[in-house]
């Protein structure tokens, strides 16, 4: 049929018809966009393809690639200027576009509209592209689907609305009911993929699904895993649910599977329960473990509570919350309890105890208020809680031996001069000795430093222009107890309070240009609250007397004060060998300084009593007491000091060539870093003067490998008993000095990373927190309930780059090694002597291995060693530790699991607790 002729066909239509077909495309568009959107990201397999007959029915039409239908956009004058009838509004009244590579066709016999070839149509933010589409406007459906060209399926269907795509293989669609179906639609939720061989659309919220396959897997068309039922319910963004469904591993059915399924779908935090653990212990019976419910209270806030359960009666309860409210703030809190019973109740063996522990970290963003801030860093709870807690395996956790805690308030008034206040509260825990100390409240109040003879305008000079004093004032209220009584009212009766107030005033000037001098004095006045008061009591012990100590309440006060000054100057010595030798230059920089200080005697806070010895004739010992002794801030000094301080730091640096030639200047290259040496002399004392020789220094051996060095010489020799006389070392037949105590470390990192210009150490990890070291030499942390090793499936960088050779191997190797000499006493022995390493090694792009271990030379054992093997199954996971050595942690950890967070639960670990017998 030549394009003359159809387009005569066009003309001859009514205005009705034209009409008619406008809007039925808009509204068929408009059902389109609207049962779309809870199916994009959906694909369909290819479907049969259709013929298109013409209107004698034995022939096909080709239409030119130019548009063909101007003539239906014509307008229609009408003599009559007012119409009394108000039109009717059109549903949608936007511009459509249409379009055919091929061929646009209009089979008004079968009331069909034909686009073929790269068709598409266009409404507003709405766009449908396909090889072939057809609207049926007499059964009103519309049908979309690609070209099957010598088997080749190409042009498949793709709907484009806002920044949502969809890329089904073949659609039907009714416009009237609004009911559709899709075969091989394929959708993605939260990083939920489902992939269903047909769909049908029940209404706008509803959709029935047959054969269907649910994966977390990116490889969308064979993926690792999937799970496979014959029929579901899709509600989108809502949720899954499924009849009988089987857990396929490489298209592999598995004995896994439920008789019915439901899949949560919603993008936003919900509460809902956590399926528990279940397993069995050797001590402790079978468990459920780490079960519980999760509570999306708000954006702001959320709640976690887990428990365990043993059969023996051993439970556990932990809750955990997070908050953030962006731009001001955010943190965590963590409380933990567990109440553990070994053996059974009646048996020899059988014991019970209970731990906790608790943390709590709050920042603040510092943007939020400039002026004031509130942090809190907390951890705190039972000192044996790391090594008995049976729900982590955090080793080094294990080995940390003490637990700290700050939580602070800081406010900052702004003015001349500025002040500054604090309100603390502070914890330190032994978990060794089990002591606690905790400062609660611990407030302090400063004025900045004010300088009353400074110059309004230009530098300060002199003595007198650089005088300048500040005011510091510290209040505190202090407990000291232990693990058992923290907490309880024996805690709060042997409470310390008192307060510091603190006036320094201090100076510096120049003595010659090339001297510096400083000067300082401080005045100091301490409050307390309660006093003590001693006395001998002779009707004591049966008559044989006794000390007496009575604690007076009340106010009391004390006052020092002290002073102070130094000198010292920088020497520099240069050595030239010329810019033609490899060693250009090497520079020594010498730091000598001399300060003296004096501290008087406050005899008047010292009081006697008299102790009567056995002997009648012979006169009482007078022993003196301070009644501040005991106090929070202790007694004053009763002895007077003058003493004279010397120190020398010495720093060597050399210029060497660098071997790029292209490089003009020289690299400076440290020999020696800050070799300090520092000794005291006392004036007031009458023997033993001088004090020891203290150094310290470190030597760059190469990049990132530092040797830290320190030690004491003694002048002084020892008597026959090791104990100190005052005879020099060298009248007495020795040496000069006397090596009393050195110690030698030695710490290296190094990576395949740093090769890159990358740093890989992460201050924030669990073990750094709890106080610990920030890197893995003594173990890495895991908890028991978390055994996430990688980052969730949603990062693909990593898949990206996979392949089967892996001709980079990232690796890191850690390195410490430490040993102490003692000779105070003549002892002349290493006194500890260790080396830990710790290294970690990609073998290939999913595999990785690690170990930590170490040697103790001077116990003649290896210590704590621990074995990591790590798999990334693409979107399963899988762990092994094993601590084979180790003082109270020998114990092993199996874990897999499915990477995704939607389907964490789907997961087995296995382990053997450490033996606490041990």
């Amino acid at each position: 049929m030549s394009f003359q002729k159809l387009s005569q066909n066009y003309k001859n239509n009514s205005i009705v018809a034209l009409q008619t077909q406008r809007q039925f495309i808009r509204v068929l568009l408009f059902s389109l966009l609207f049962c779309s959107t809870a199916m994009y990201s959906q694909d369909i397999p290819p479907r049969n393809d259709v013929n298109i007959p013409s209107e004698e029915g034995n022939d096909t039409i080709s239409v030119s690639v130019k548009p063909i239908i101007t003539e239906l956009n014509e307008a229609i004058t009408d003599t009559v200027k007012t119409d009394t009838i108000k039109p009717q509004k059109e549903f949608l009244d936007g511009i459509v576009d249409y379009y055919g590579e091929d061929y646009v066709y209009l089979d008004r016999k079968n009331n069909k509209v034909y686009m073929y070839n790269k068709a598409y149509i266009v409404y507003g933010d709405m766009r449908i592209d396909a090889g072939l589409i057809i609207l049926d406007y007499s059964k009103n459906e519309v049908t979309a689907k690609g070209i099957d060209s010598a088997g080749v399926y190409s042009q498949r269907p793709v709907f484009v609305q806002g920044g949502n795509k969809a890329e089904p293989d073949s659609l039907r669609f009714n416009t009237k009911t609004k009911k559709a179906i899709v075969y091989n639609t394929r959708t993605e939720q939260n990083g939920f993929h489902v992939i269903a061989q047909e769909t049908k659309k029940e209404n706008d919220s509803v959709y029935f699904l047959r054969n269907v396959k649910f994966t977390t897997s990116k490889n969308i068309d064979d993926p690792e895993y999937y799970f496979y039922t014959r029929k579901a319910k899709f509600v989108p963004k809502k949720k899954i649910v499924t009849g009988l469904t089987n857990m396929y591993i490489a298209d592999v059915p598995t004995p896994v599977g439920l008789p019915f399924a439901y899949f949560p779908l919603t993008e936003d935090r919900t509460s809902g329960f956590i399926i528990p653990t279940i397993g069995e212990n050797n001590n402790r019976g079978f468990f459920f473990q780490n079960g519980g419910y999760y509570f999306a209270i708000n954006d702001y806030l959320d709640l976690t509570v887990l428990g365990d359960y043993y059969t023996n009666g051993s439970y556990g309860l932990r809750g955990e919350s997070s908050y953030v409210v962006r731009y001001k703030f955010r943190g965590n809190v963590s409380v933990r309890y567990e109440n553990l019973i070994n053996s059974e109740r009646g048996f020899p063996d059988f014991s019970e105890s209970s731990v906790y522990n608790i943390r709590w970290s709050h920042n603040q963003d510092a943007k939020s208020n400039p002026s004031s801030r509130f942090s809190a860093s907390v951890n705190l709870g039972s000192s044996r809680y790391f090594q008995e807690s049976i729900n982590q395996t955090n080793n080094a956790s294990a080995l940390v031996n003490t637990l700290s805690s700050s939580v602070s308030y800081s406010k900052t008034f702004e003015g001349e001069p500025q002040i500054n206040l604090t309100i603390a509260g502070t914890h330190s825990q032994n978990t060794n000795t089990e002591e606690i100390n905790m400062s609660l409240p611990n407030v302090n109040a400063s004025v900045s430093r004010i300088f009353p003879f400074a110059p309004k305008i230009g530098t300060k000079k002199g003595i007198l222009q650089n005088i300048n004093f500040q005011y510091d004032v510290t209040a505190e209220n202090r407990f000291s107890t232990v693990d058992s009584l923290f907490f309880k009212s024996e805690m709060f009766e042997n409470a310390q309070t008192g307060a510091r107030h603190s006036i320094p005033v201090s100076t510096n000037f120049k003595i010659l240009n090339y001297l510096s001098a400083s000067a300082s004095t401080s005045l100091n006045e301490t409050w307390v609250l309660k006093t003590i008061r001693r006395s001998f009591d002779t009707t004591l012990n049966d008559g044989a007397g006794g000390v007496v100590e009575d604690t007076i309440s009340g106010f009391d006060r004390y006052l020092t004060y002290n002073f102070s000054t130094s000198l010292g100057t920088t020497l520099y010595g240069l050595f030239n060998f010329g810019k033609d030798k490899k060693i250009q230059a090497i520079r020594h920089v010498v730091r000598p300084s001399v300060s003296y200080s004096i501290n008087p005697g406050f005899d008047q806070y010292y009081e006697e009593y008299q102790v009567p010895t056995a002997d009648p004739d012979v006169a009482a010992d007078v022993v003196a007491y301070s009644r501040f002794e005991n106090t929070l801030y202790g007694a004053p000094g009763r002895t007077y000091s003058s003493n004279i301080g010397m120190s020398l730091s010495n720093t060597i640096e050399a210029k060497v060539r660098s071997r790029d030639t292209t490089l003009t200047e020289p690299k400076k290259v440290a020999l020696l870093n800050n070799l300090n040496f520092s000794t005291g002399y006392n004036l007031a004392g009458d023997s033993l003067r001088w004090s020891p020789v203290n150094f310290t220094g470190s030597i760059p051996i190469v990049e990132k490998l530092d040797m830290n060095f320190s030690g004491s010489l003694d002048p002084y020799a020892l008597n026959s008993n090791n104990q100190r006389i005052d005879v020099f070392n060298i009248d007495n037949g020795g040496s000069l000095f006397r090596l009393t105590n050195a110690n030698v470390s030695i710490n290296y990192s190094f990576s395949s990373r740093d090769l890159e210009g990358k740093n890989e150490d992460d201050p924030n990890n669990e073990t750094f927190r709890n106080g610990g070291r920030k890197d893995d030499l003594f173990g890495d942390t895991t908890d028991i309930y978390d055994g996430n090793i990688y980052d969730d499936d949603t990062d693909s960088e990593k898949d990206k780059n996979v392949s089967w050779y892996n001709y980079k191997i990232p690796w890191d190797f850690r390195l410490a090694y430490t040993i102490t000499y003692s000779n105070g006493q003549r002892q002349n022995e290493i006194s500890s002597q260790s080396l830990m390493v710790s290294s970690n090694l990609e073998l290939s792009p999913r595999w990785k291995v690690g170990v930590s271990s170490g040697y103790d030379f001077k116990n003649k054992g290896v210590t704590l060693t621990q074995f990591r093997f790590q798999r990334d199954l693409e979107s399963w996971q899988m762990s092994f530790n094993w601590t084979p050595i180790g003082s109270i942690n020998t114990a092993w950890y199996f874990f897999i699991g499915i990477k995704s967070s939607v389907l964490s639960d789907i997961k087995y670990d296995k382990r053997r607790e450490a033996d606490r017998q041990l």
